[in-house]
């Protein structure tokens, strides 16, 4: 870590920065920074009050309060700085981009890490809240104005209250956030089902134009269909997304007035088990002629990396 290193990382990631002599005296993120350096130090070597004594000298001169037992990166560059907040188990990576009022904060008031980490690459968006011992991924971004509780996968983008995964990051240029162009988890759910539903529309008119005379085989398909299309109704509402979009639901079977449903989870032990089975049952139960639903759940790890696959259908929406 060097201070000609932080003047390099100001010119590449703010162009309104000019000159050297400029970038030296008038950037406070950096300058807190460089106060953190001397105050981190001090609380390796177990001088607590001289270290808290320079933070809080330098959260008065900046505005940018850091613990200094928060571990801070490379190419660390805090833009404008002011209210930014990052706790005493932080840990910040290398090359992260904080705009103002950002805040990582713990929920706990126990010993020990209560504080997030923060990957390498990652963007924090203005007033966005990143709270508790969490980890968000390299690359990953926080829209303006977001609360984040929860882990967030590597090159993930979070936005809204509390934070959802918008969906997958497509390549782009390290800690370019991109304010206005951030995805919105809702108006892709509500466009893929409408998408869905001019898909059933086409099945069903082929159907009838093929002149299919079996019809207990013909119904079974629609029913399956049905249930299918009833359960993109069901958002799984740690991530915003409906869950035959993202991948829960892995099999859906037929048989007369029984109808059983093969899901698998977003993590091996899912909080929102019982309430997504309880979603499914009514959803389904509530289109009729079904008097008995069974809801599977299989040993087998929801898969990421084939919901990111999607993205390319994603953005065509």
């Amino acid at each position: 870590m060097s201070i000609r290193e932080d003047i390099r990382t100001v010119f590449e990631k703010d162009p309104a920065a000019r000159s050297t002599i400029e970038v030296i005296c008038c950037y406070p993120g950096m300058h807190a920074i460089w106060m953190h350096r001397v105050a981190h130090r001090l609380w390796r070597y177990k001088l607590r009050f001289p270290a808290r004594l320079i933070s809080h000298i330098s959260r008065a001169l900046t505005g940018v309060e850091i613990h200094p037992g928060a571990i801070i990166g490379r190419r660390v560059f805090i833009d404008h700085g002011s209210g930014v907040v990052i706790g005493e188990t932080a840990e910040v990576g290398d090359d992260v981009l904080i705009y103002m009022g950002v805040v990582l904060g713990g929920t706990s008031l126990t010993k020990g890490k209560r504080h997030p980490t923060i990957g390498n690459g990652v963007t924090v968006g203005s007033g966005a809240a990143v709270l508790g011992p969490i980890a968000i991924g390299d690359g990953a971004r926080v829209g303006a104005g977001s609360v984040v509780v929860r882990p967030v996968p590597a090159g993930a983008t979070v936005i809204g209250v509390p934070g959802r995964i918008a969906g997958p990051d497509e390549q782009r240029p390290p800690g370019l956030l991109d304010h206005g162009d951030l995805p919105d988890p809702m108006l892709r759910v509500v466009s893929r089902l409408l998408d869905r539903q001019s898909r059933l529309e086409e099945r069903i008119f082929e159907l009838e134009c093929d002149h299919v005379t079996k019809e207990e085989k013909r119904t079974e398909l629609i029913r399956e269909e049905e249930v299918r299309n009833a359960l993109r109704t069901v958002i799984d509402p740690e991530v915003g997304i409906d869950i035959v979009d993202l991948g829960l639901v892995k099999e859906v079977h037929v048989d007369g007035d029984h109808v059983l449903v093969s899901m698998v989870l977003t993590t091996s032990a899912c909080p929102l088990v019982e309430y997504l089975k309880d979603q499914v049952k009514r959803t389904v139960l509530g289109l009729g002629e079904i008097k008995d639903v069974e809801v599977e759940i299989l040993d087998e790890p929801f898969n990421w990396d084939r919901f990111v696959a999607q993205k390319g259908d994603l953005q065509d929406l």
